[in-house]
């Protein structure tokens, strides 16, 4: 029997339709516009001004906390300014736009496709390159990947958990990537386990992408202490407390962190990242997105620097259709829609999703009629038709209790609603709110 969580979960349709279009790398675009805070924690810290001739791959940002990291160009060229700039947050943040003018690189940076296996570094010198390297999550949360790899005192990592799940609708970026860089990605993996000091690392991969799991565990034959763990496909099979569940059986408590049962999860972008990082001395510049959606002429998978425009990402995957109605930076359940497609690409953009007309419609938000399936899905056990409520009334203290920081964001709530109730949108903003008066007793 294939493994899975245990709670809740929802099986929307997958509608993977490039899971068989092959990473293309979209051509550099004339500009690129790099906000600094493409990361959970404290943004970067600006080194360059106006004027200055930069390299892809070097530093303008520094991080500026424990819990930040560093930002560098992807492409070289002229700084043309420091400005803030609407992201798909729909808000404006500091960024850096940059003209570009050539493709050379910082010094060091191995941009060969040859493969390198070993290093001499220890596991702080992993880490440390890691830090220096801007990697952060490359599943949508963007946290610092340095910091994941430093337990709290008292804490130690016994098993590393790698994402491959993708159980996002339409989005096949992982997909594509375990299937033509695998490689690439086993190493980075040992790297991790290297930096984490466990012996046993775990790729789990949902069963609806029997050619990737064959392709891993095929390949891991051949890398000590890596074996590939196939899931039952149920959404959402990659939320991290999902993966440890299903993996190891472990529950990660409400409120603690996955490294409180000794486990540690890591997508698979980040190891690859974290391989190129190492052995290749190149910083997290670009990343595998995917351009999707029902009506467009070329759903693709593009390899993408960070800043390019949205837009060019949908003009290469032919254009915004006619019967468009709304752009999701991320797929239809966790992802947000956008405000225009002028917005750059971050660390964080995973997919882009054009709905039409039929799918981006929002149905009469009616009456709830106390059925009970937002709670019956829910993977985290949790009331959200309560959290709602909490939420709509600023009830913020009972929020707290009824545990709404716990909640993933997962949207299997609304997804699940017969009333077409906006369940998430609610939870997200009490989320917001009452995290920010946590920190505020802090």
């Amino acid at each position: 029997m294939l493994k899975t969580f245990k709670i809740g979960g929802v099986h929307p349709a997958e509608n993977k339709i490039t899971a068989t279009k092959a990473v293309e790398k979209l051509p550099l675009p004339k500009t690129v516009t790099i906000p600094v805070a493409q990361h959970i924690g404290a943004p970067s810290k600006v080194i360059v001004k106006r004027g200055d001739m930069v390299k892809a791959g070097q530093v303008i940002a520094q991080s500026s906390g424990f819990v930040s990291t560093n930002i560098h160009s992807s492409v070289s060229g002229k700084v043309m300014k420091i400005d803030t700039v609407f992201d798909s947050s729909g808000y404006k943040k500091e960024s850096v736009v940059i003209n570009t003018e050539g493709d050379e690189w910082a010094d060091g940076v191995d941009l060969s496709p040859d493969l390198v296996k070993e290093t001499s570094l220890d596991a702080k010198g992993i880490t440390n390159k890691i830090l220096e390297a801007g990697i952060v999550g490359l599943g949508g949360a963007t946290f610092p990947t340095h910091v994941k790899l430093s337990p709290p005192p008292g804490m130690k990592a016994e098993v590393l958990l790698i994402n491959g799940v993708e159980c996002e609708p339409y989005l096949t970026a992982d997909h594509r990537l375990m299937l033509e860089r695998g490689n690439e990605l086993l190493i980075g993996i040992g790297l991790l386990k290297k930096a984490l000091g466990v012996e046993r690392a775990v790729i789990g991969i949902e069963r609806n992408k029997l050619d990737a799991i064959e392709h891993l565990t095929s390949l891991s034959r051949n890398y000590k202490g890596i074996e590939v763990c196939p899931l039952k496909v149920k959404y959402p099979q990659g939320g991290e407390k999902q993966l440890i569940k299903a993996v190891t059986g472990r529950e990660v408590p409400s409120g603690a962190l996955p490294i409180s049962v000794g486990a540690v999860v890591n997508n698979v972008g980040t190891a690859l990242a974290v391989y190129e990082a190492v052995m290749k001395n190149k910083p997290l510049v670009e990343r595998i997105i995917t351009v999707t959606g029902k009506s467009l002429s070329n759903p693709s998978n593009f390899l993408v620097c960070v800043g390019t425009p949205v837009k060019e990402l949908v003009d290469a995957a032919g254009g915004l259709p006619d019967d468009t109605a709304k752009v999701i930076s991320g797929g239809p359940m966790m992802g947000k829609s956008v405000a225009n497609i002028d917005i750059p690409v971050t660390k964080g953009t995973s997919g882009i999703l054009i709905l039409n007309e039929e799918e981006g419609h929002r149905k009469e938000v009616l009456n709830c009629i106390r059925c009970g399936r937002c709670a019956s899905v829910c993977p985290m056990g949790l009331e959200p038709y309560l959290l709602m409520t909490l939420s709509e009334k600023k009830v913020w203290d009972k929020a707290e209790t009824e545990k709404i920081m716990d909640c993933i964001e997962c949207g299997s709530c609304s997804y699940t609603c017969p009333a077409n109730r906006p369940l998430l949108d609610h939870i997200r903003y009490g989320k917001l709110t009452v995290g920010g008066l946590i920190r505020s007793r802090k």
